[in-house]
């Protein structure tokens, strides 16, 4: 690090300070302003605010252990997802703009009634705001450090003081609306970074060029972005890099993000959209930009990794002081920025610091908003001023960070994470998405789903811990597998034995939800077109994703293919755009 380096990183700090001081007056005006902006917000801020979150500091060091320890197709594992996300875009984007609920925990207790939809309102908002969040904060946490180790040689402790300071103090000061103003600044950061940083690392002399990138011998096998005729005969590598993810994946298991069903900071930010119009376009350009537009220069870096480090090995003795606990393939990219020079090492440093802070930031403010929102006031304090609930919710936001903080010295890289997290949300996906439509649905499925999924989690984590041959014997894809099957059957079967919610809620959500001013519910309108939309925008985004990887590995005649499917997507998306998003 020179000293353009630091001033470009503390010009970001400084910046981001002053977005949070600016925005804290109107902000502070009440619960709706901090943690909705007013409901107020443009679909393209909110699209970019959710790409900008879902691009933390661990997301570059995922993609590089995928790449080196499963080849470009191993992304497929998160790739998948974006079935998940293109049901929140055709279906439900609407729907949660329309019920306006400040969370979407509130949903529990317009779907449902009585203790039980209480006690579930309550529950999941201590569940998914505290636990549940700071869990992944950590994660992230952990990966800003060990970025940190490499680039600046600070220790964790040392990293995680300095930048959650900073974020800690914009997020408490601005809410949401400062959220989503500096989240738009680290994306277009992070972008430029990460493809300027790509750009020089290829033309490195260790690397060559991208033509010597996708020829070299520790790469060529890597590059397949489809399985092979071979890699369809090893069930070993296929069913969990591509079956599981399509089969089951993308709609049992719920996940920061891409819940099914929309929800978590998704859904607060299609909840503080000027409309439903609005809601739905932001959740069509996340989805786009997420897959089509951002991994390909995380996924060069990676492949170029293997290069200049071909094994972990390699890392150790290229970093004898590293601690061995944060050895992993998670360093790929980290490693590789150490050779970028001055004024570009610290755009890039900076614009990880930025992914860093974008999604802590994004998780304070919506973990504190189940905090304030669906227990301190739903349970504690009916009563209080609007002054009073900012307040709560910005001492919620320092303690979480607090509390993320230290997690994180427990955690060891962003796979162990990814899993962890799928794990404990397997077999709850599918509810989600029914609960909407089918009306047996009542909150004993969603205690039970819950329950049961968390409890097979805690099982098969101190299994994979105790045991060492474990994950081995069970490997991680079959232990999703059995928790989807076990959560499911006990969700179904709760569900048809005890009784369905009553009739007047029932009906009191539903035209809340799909009904009109006359009094008529549209709760199937347009459905065939939405499900052939489904298809397209799915078909579409893929296109975009496959035709840039083909292009990068000059596979011309592929990517002439794939672009021409993606414009005959998006034609049929434009011309039938009524029928397939229009509320």
């Amino acid at each position: 690090m020179h000293t353009i380096d630091w001033a470009i990183l503390i010009t970001f700090f400084v910046i981001s300070l002053v977005i949070g001081i600016w925005t804290s007056k109107k902000a502070g005006k009440s619960k709706e302003d901090f943690f909705l902006s007013g409901r107020s917000m443009p679909w393209w801020l909110l699209g970019v605010s959710m790409v900008a979150t879902t691009f933390a500091a661990d997301t570059p060091g995922l993609v590089a252990q995928l790449v080196r320890e499963y080849g470009v197709m191993g992304n497929w594992v998160w790739w998948a997802m974006l079935l998940t996300g293109t049901l929140t875009v055709v279906f439900y984007a609407r729907l949660w703009r329309r019920l306006g609920v400040t969370t979407d925990l509130e949903f529990y207790e317009l779907r449902y009634s009585g203790k039980a939809a209480a006690f579930l309102r309550g529950f999941r908002a201590l569940y998914l705001g505290v636990v549940f969040n700071v869990i992944t904060m950590a994660a992230v946490c952990l990966a800003a450090s060990k970025i940190s180790a490499v680039m600046l040689g600070l220790n964790q402790l040392e990293t995680l003081f300095i930048t959650s300071f900073v974020v800690v103090i914009y997020s408490m000061l601005g809410g949401l609306r400062g959220v989503l103003i500096t989240d738009f600044i680290q994306f277009g950061l992070a972008m430029v970074g990460s493809i300027w940083a790509t750009h020089y690392i290829l033309n490195l002399p260790e690397i060559g060029g991208l033509q010597n990138l996708v020829t070299h011998p520790e790469v060529s096998e890597k590059l397949n972005i489809l399985p092979t005729l071979e890699q369809l005969k090893n069930p070993e590598l296929l069913v969990p890099l591509f079956i599981l993810p399509f089969a089951v994946q993308w709609w049992s298991t719920w996940y920061p993000g891409s819940e099914p069903g929309g929800g978590g900071y998704i859904a607060q930010r299609m909840l503080a959209a000027k409309n439903e119009r609005h809601a739905t376009f932001a959740t069509l350009f996340f989805n786009f930009a997420h897959y089509a537009l951002r991994p390909w220069p995380w996924i060069l870096v990676g492949l170029a990794s293997m290069i200049v480090f071909p094994s972990l090995d390699s890392i150790r003795i290229a970093y004898p002081e590293m601690q061995e606990s944060m050895v992993g393939h998670d360093l790929g990219y980290s490693l590789m920025i150490k050779y970028l020079p001055a004024g570009l090492l610290g755009i890039v440093l900076t614009s990880l610091a930025a992914a860093f802070m974008s999604t802590i930031s994004t998780q304070l403010n919506w973990g504190s908003s189940y905090i304030v929102n669906d227990f301190y006031v739903r349970f504690l304090h009916p009563e209080a001023s609007q002054k009073r609930m900012v307040w709560v919710g910005r001492v919620s936001t320092v303690v979480l960070m607090v509390i993320a903080a230290g997690l994180s010295f427990f955690l060891n890289n962003a796979k162990d994470f990814f899993d962890l997290m799928l794990l404990i949300g397997a077999g709850t996906g599918l509810l989600f998405i029914l609960r909407w439509f089918w009306k047996r649905i009542n909150p004993y499925s969603e205690i039970a789903a819950m329950i049961v999924s968390f409890l097979i989690a805690v099982i098969f984590f101190i299994l994979n811990k105790n045991i060492p041959d474990f994950n081995t014997t069970f490997p991680s894809h079959y232990q999703l597998i059995s928790s989807v099957f076990i959560t499911t059957l006990a969700w179904v079967l709760t569900t048809l034995l005890t009784h369905p919610e009553k009739q007047p809620v029932l009906e009191n959500f539903e035209q809340k939800a799909f009904g009109s001013s006359n009094g008529m519910t549209h709760k199937y309108d347009n459905f065939a077109m939405r499900i052939i939309g489904f298809f397209a925008i799915v078909l579409g985004i893929y296109s975009a994703l496959l035709g840039t990887g083909y292009l990068l590995f000059q596979d011309y005649y592929a990517f002439g293919i794939t672009t021409y499917i993606f414009l005959i997507c998006a034609v049929f998306l434009i011309t039938m755009r009524n029928k397939v998003f229009k509320g």
